[in-house]
């Protein structure tokens, strides 16, 4: 299994959490390091998971990293979600 690195990469708008462009959330299997908003942690968690178990997904240009936004679509935060092999 790998470790999961999600980081900001972009933010329009104004967050009501407060994430901005560099934030990073670790998820190890064992726990959660950082803090992320419950909306766009519900929208990732599949994809992380996905990636901790090997998952690849057929858009993305790199198997590693994919891209996922949140979903206000008023003030988008965009995160990079990269598979980070041990």
């Amino acid at each position: 299994m790998s470790v999961v690195e999600v980081a900001v990469k972009s933010q329009k708008g104004k967050c009501a959490f407060g994430h901005k462009v560099g934030d990073k959330i670790v998820f190890d299997g064992k726990s959660i390091k950082g803090d992320i908003c419950y909306s766009a942690l519900m929208v990732i968690l599949p994809k992380v998971y996905a990636m901790r178990y090997g998952a690849e997904f057929p858009w993305a240009k790199d198997k590693d990293v994919i891209f996922n936004a949140c979903p206000d679509h008023e003030n988008p935060v965009v995160f990079e979600i990269r598979r980070v092999k041990k």
